[in-house]
């Protein structure tokens, strides 16, 4: 199964004198399983893009297709793409609504008409997968930090089963430490599940520990899809839109020049610890 954009562009004001291309001929393939960073600065198309893939907004042009099937063909089930394509929005918290959390947690999976067992039975396993404790499933979720909060939000797409999950800046807003048990919360569930995960982010930090496969979006275009690897090798042409490489990548850039004979494509913590050491080995004739 896959979601897949073929030529897509989409124009906000497209019958006013004020046109604005904010998607521009876009053609990228989610398959299964695949955690993907989408990225961009401010203005590049990440968000108006999300909004297409479960259907939110239809296209000015091209074809979105999930399971081979155009999406916006007459009678096709929304409600089911939607339920498949989880979507969490920044700042998810002012999604919540209910008298506490699992009542929140237990909306969709309600509105999708199954029973009661079955729908208690999704919001417990939402909850355990994003790490949830028991104790405040019953608390109101307006007393929660802005974690748990995000965390409650989450759940409560997770709970719908979704094959995909789509999550606009997840991290928006918080502290280091949220946004570091956030995004290793939603690796955690990545793992455990198996679904495919599109994390949108403008943070190269965020993406570079976690991604397989990054798009950077850029005045609506498509101008990288590649692995971490590869895309972060692009530094200039990344500074050039806004963006900037993980800050292991100008550390390695650094200790090239000092003559270490590093690997400047390492882009996770572990992986610049591992070529910084063996860089040193040599250097030290060991």
């Amino acid at each position: 199964m896959s979601l897949k954009l073929e030529h897509v562009s989409y124009i906000y004001g497209a019958d006013t004198q004020l046109p604005v291309r904010a998607l521009d001929d876009i053609c990228l393939e989610i398959p299964d399983g695949q955690f993907i960073g989408l990225i961009g600065h401010t203005g590049s198309g990440k968000s108006t893009l999300v909004q297409h893939l479960n259907g939110l907004i239809e296209p000015t042009e091209g074809i979105i297709s999930y399971n081979g099937r155009n999406v916006w063909e007459k009678d096709y089930p929304k409600k089911q793409l939607r339920s498949d394509v989880g979507l969490v929005f920044q700042y998810p918290e002012h999604q919540l609504f209910e008298v506490d959390v699992f009542s929140d947690v237990c909306f969709g999976p309600k509105n999708l008409g199954l029973d009661k067992a079955e729908i208690e039975s999704r919001a417990h396993r939402a909850l355990e997968l994003v790490g949830f404790p028991k104790e405040f499933y019953k608390r109101s979720p307006f007393e929660l930090s802005g974690g748990q909060k995000r965390r409650v939000a989450i759940a409560g797409v997770l709970a719908m089963q979704p094959k995909i999950l789509v999550l606009d800046e997840p991290t928006a807003g918080l502290d280091p430490k949220g946004r570091d048990e956030i995004l290793g919360q939603i690796a955690h569930l990545k793992k455990e599940t198996g679904i495919s995960v599109v994390l949108v982010s403008h943070s190269m930090e965020d993406v570079a520990n976690y991604v397989e496969r990054i798009i950077v979006m850029s005045k609506g275009k498509v101008m990288f899809d590649d692995t971490p690897r590869e895309v972060f090798g692009h530094v200039e042409e990344l500074e050039a839109i806004g963006l900037a490489a993980p800050q292991v990548t100008y550390i390695l850039h650094r200790l090239q020049k000092e003559g270490f004979a590093v690997d400047t494509q390492a882009t996770t913590i572990e992986e610049a610890r591992d070529t910084i050491l063996k860089a040193m080995r040599k250097q030290n004739g060991c």
